[in-house]
């Protein structure tokens, strides 16, 4: 299982200045925590993660030296620079249910060639104990045609008598639609010199 290396923070330094001093700041909460547990981890630690790790990852959270079984549960971007300022976990607890997202990944959508592959779903939400939990579905598309489409209730996250959906199973996650084309847009283009010239 991946490590991560945290430090328990404390509230008196503001998160903004630790960010200023190449921290991400985050927060451990679960079932046998009180509140939450406060700590900072090293931006390029947390950097060198995310590009293994997602969302939804179960990972072992060394805290001061003290190991954790923990569940990614949230990341935080700014989104001017993209850079990560916040991860958030909890702590698993066996046998206990958590709520937790399965990244959706589409394989083989560049053999999709009869109309246009749109995927609805990025994330299937569920519960389920910690060793049930799946961080990712692979949707294998390439035999998919015009008017075909994939529910949640299709995958086999969905059959799994370990998890228990979140996410509504009747909810497209990916479809093959007809492409619509330029003309329709030449005649509003036209229509629009038409105006102008009037």
């Amino acid at each position: 299982m991946t490590t991560l290396k945290a430090e328990k923070r404390s509230m008196d330094v503001k998160a903004k200045r630790l960010r200023r001093e190449g921290y991400v700041t985050g927060n451990v909460i679960g079932k046998e925590i009180v509140g939450s547990v406060p700590v900072k981890i090293l931006k390029t630690e947390a950097e060198r993660l995310l590009k293994t790790c997602t969302k939804g990852r179960r990972i072992n959270l060394e805290v001061d030296g003290t190991p954790m079984d923990v569940l990614i549960k949230d990341i935080s971007l700014n989104p001017m620079k993209g850079e990560i300022m916040e991860m958030d976990f909890q702590a698993l607890v066996n046998g206990e249910k958590v709520h937790s997202v399965a990244e959706v990944y589409l394989l083989n959508h560049e053999k999709v060639t009869t109309g246009i592959l749109q995927q609805h779903l990025q994330e299937i939400a569920y519960k389920a104990v910690p060793a049930a939990l799946v961080e990712k579905v692979e949707i294998d598309v390439g035999g998919m045609r015009l008017g075909d489409s994939i529910l949640v209730k299709d995958l086999p996250i969905a059959s799994n008598p370990d998890i228990d959906l979140t996410t509504d199973p009747q909810t497209v996650v990916v479809s093959v639609s007809a492409a619509h084309n330029a003309p329709i847009e030449e005649a509003d283009a036209a229509d629009g010199e038409d105006a102008a010239q009037q």
